[in-house]
């Protein structure tokens, strides 16, 4: 899990070393186009075994997951890194309210205290002065919302698919929608707060960009193979606490690409933030 979380801060610096020729929009495009690829190959040698059934919710699980993946790499591209990755970290916080609501399960005091604390990370890494939130951090919080939503549409389906073919669910809707994206982009003029996701397509002529993407693209598929065995390895609770450190990590990578050092209240928050999922993951 730990060499899981160093993969993962180090595939968001990846993304933000794309940022500079490509927009978030395509890095997500070419990332989950190889990702089928390399999904469809290991399906080929070993087809899946599990019945199937409820294509709704395999298809609400690829949306919601690349809604939360193109929120998570846009907020990359103009926050810094390390709080980018926070955000995304609020999703087991959402996870506990989502499953109360959606899937009956209980909300006990630690749970609570936990989604609280959670959401006083929140307000000291946005800064919510004046009673507003900056754009870019509530997408950052909306990613992990979204993500958290996929996350609980997983726990529903997980007996029914192969794990293979919910991955191909969400790999295979993040390359049609953005490629849908791309194709109705020149005949709208889309206002400025969602120009993020009508980009014009341009396809990368370097060596150095597709060197890149692809490495992304193959270290998010190690780092997910990695989390897997972790959690196959251990206690849940354990795995979560040590996902965390790809904060830290994120951190360092971000500092190194020229982000500012978080101040005071902005680590303050996402200690808060990380107590809060701690609190979570034990309250199961």
């Amino acid at each position: 899990m730990l060499l899981s979380a160093l993969i993962s801060a180090f595939n968001g610096a990846i993304t933000k070393i794309l940022s500079d020729d490509m927009s978030a929009l395509e890095i997500v495009f070419f990332r989950n186009i190889i990702g089928i690829g390399l999904i469809l190959y290991a399906l080929k040698l070993r087809p899946p075994s599990l019945q199937g059934g409820k294509i709704h919710l395999l298809f609400m699980r690829g949306l919601f997951g690349f809604i939360a993946m193109i929120l998570f790499f846009y907020t990359i591209t103009v926050i810094p890194l390390g709080e980018a990755i926070t955000l995304n970290k609020t999703s087991p916080l959402f996870v506990s309210i989502l499953a109360f609501y959606l899937l009956g399960e209980h909300l006990n005091k630690r749970t609570i205290l936990a989604l609280l604390v959670g959401l006083g990370g929140i307000i000291l890494i946005t800064k919510p002065f004046g009673m507003s939130i900056s754009y870019e951090y509530l997408l950052g919080i909306l990613g992990g919302f979204f993500a958290a939503l996929a996350y609980a549409t997983i726990k529903k389906i997980k007996e029914i698919y192969d794990s293979r073919i919910i991955v191909l669910s969400f790999v295979g809707i993040g390359t049609l929608i953005p490629a849908i994206l791309f194709s109705i982009s020149p005949y709208l003029n889309a206002p400025s707060s969602l120009e993020f996701l009508f980009p014009e397509f341009i396809l990368p002529l370097t060596p150095k960009l597709w060197l890149l993407i692809g490495f992304m693209a193959i270290i998010s598929t190690l780092s997910q193979w990695l989390l897997t065995k972790a959690y196959s390895a251990s206690k849940a609770s354990i795995i979560g606490v040590i996902s965390y450190t790809n904060i830290p990590f994120a951190i360092g990578f971000g500092f190194l690409l020229g982000d500012k050092f978080p101040d005071f209240w902005t680590f303050c928050g996402i200690g808060l933030i990380v107590l809060g999922g701690v609190l979570v993951s034990r309250a199961k």
